[in-house]
């Protein structure tokens, strides 16, 4: 069975369990404190960071961009790029922008500060960044708002592997009670429809010790 190390709120690693599941190909999931620098997970990926894809015959393969990469390469039957050449650029530039301007902008803002910080070590969350952090929020979720207003699904009108990077980031800062849905309706929909899908079902029953996310995180009715 391949395994996936992961953190249950990296927006990685959930963008990679949902192009799994979307591709119907069956994994194990395993909790990895990168804190505390196994050797054993080093050696798997030096860069101490999840998510790591290990195949069943031993390939090790780190980083989200390289393993979406591996698994649109080795298992093509459901594309996750898009129907054409014009779906796959965006596709793959809305995937930039959110696991980079979004990252950057929104979730190492909330998500870094709220919780990983304490986990790493590196001091208290500071108020400034988080507030920025939910300013940008709001601008990301109007722009997210437009693209589901003017097309199917963010990339044009299939769902690609921009709906799963987003709903990822997204997904990640729910679960802290986080996004103001209200900015938004068109992108409050996109979501509702994106997690109605049995590729979301896991990332809905996740719990971490110590949190408990909002009411309707897991209602698919929101």
């Amino acid at each position: 069975m391949r395994l996936l190390y992961h953190l249950p709120l990296s927006p990685y690693s959930r963008k990679v369990r949902l192009a799994l599941a979307e591709k119907r190909l069956a994994f194990e999931l395993r909790v990895e404190k990168v804190w505390e620098r196994r050797p054993e997970f080093l050696a798997l990926n030096p860069a101490a960071q999840v998510p790591v894809l290990v195949e069943e015959g031993g390939l090790a393969i780190p980083d989200s961009a390289v393993i979406c990469a591996y698994l649109e390469e080795t298992y093509p039957d459901t594309p996750l790029l898009g129907a054409n050449a014009n779906e796959r650029i965006e596709c793959r530039r809305l995937v930039a922008w959110f696991d980079g301007k979004f990252a950057r902008e929104v979730s190492e803002n909330l998500l870094f500060q709220k919780l990983m910080k304490r986990m790493l070590g590196r001091g208290e969350p500071e108020g400034a960044t988080i507030r920025a952090g939910y300013q940008n929020l709001r601008g990301h979720l109007g722009y997210l708002g437009w693209l589901a207003e003017h097309r199917r699904w963010l990339a044009g009108d299939v769902l690609t592997l921009a709906d799963l990077a987003a709903a990822a980031h997204l997904s990640a800062l729910d679960f802290l009670g986080d996004v103001d849905w209200s900015v938004s309706p068109a992108a409050k929909d996109w979501y509702a429809r994106i997690k109605c899908r049995p590729s979301f079902r896991a990332l809905l029953a996740d719990r971490v010790p110590g949190l408990t996310p909002p009411g309707h995180y897991a209602d698919l009715d929101f």
